[in-house]
């Protein structure tokens, strides 16, 4: 059974991806099901996630880039606890497992520069896995 969030890029496969409230005011009446919240901090994030959430659309929240959250499990059960996020966006592999264990979906962002990069993917076979990994740059011509 495929689960809410993958069924949601499934059906709006452009994700807005908002770096400011200008970019999410423009994605909320925009036809995506999917916001990747890059920015806020722990005064706002409440609100931001719940301006998305108002339009029926799935919040991910990049956890790296909330000012005044650590990377630290506590941060998940914060905006598991505190906002009405669906998931969270981490580049750090640890993370993973414990938003998977107390019910946030999970992007894993990798930035795959070169053939080295890609031996931080091919870790996952050792860890928990992501429902969603996410590879930057979005469009890679060659990896040598």
């Amino acid at each position: 059974m495929r689960s809410p969030f993958i069924e949601a890029i499934e059906d709006s496969p452009i994700i807005a991806a908002v770096k400011d409230m200008k970019g999410l005011e423009k994605c909320l009446d925009s036809d995506t099901g999917v916001v990747f919240i890059l920015f806020g901090d722990i005064c706002n994030i409440t609100d931001i996630v719940d301006k998305v959430k108002s339009r029926d659309k799935m919040a991910m929240v990049h956890i790296d880039l909330i000012h005044g959250l650590s990377g630290k499990d506590v941060a998940l059960d914060f905006i598991k606890t505190q906002t009405k996020a669906d998931g969270i966006i981490t580049t750090k592999q640890p993370l993973i497992k414990h938003a998977n264990e107390i019910g946030l979906y999970t992007v894993l962002r990798f930035f795959v520069i070169d053939s080295m990069s890609l031996l931080n993917i091919e870790m996952l076979k050792h860890h928990t896995y992501p429902d969603v990994i996410e590879i930057l740059p979005g469009i890679i011509p060659k990896v040598t």
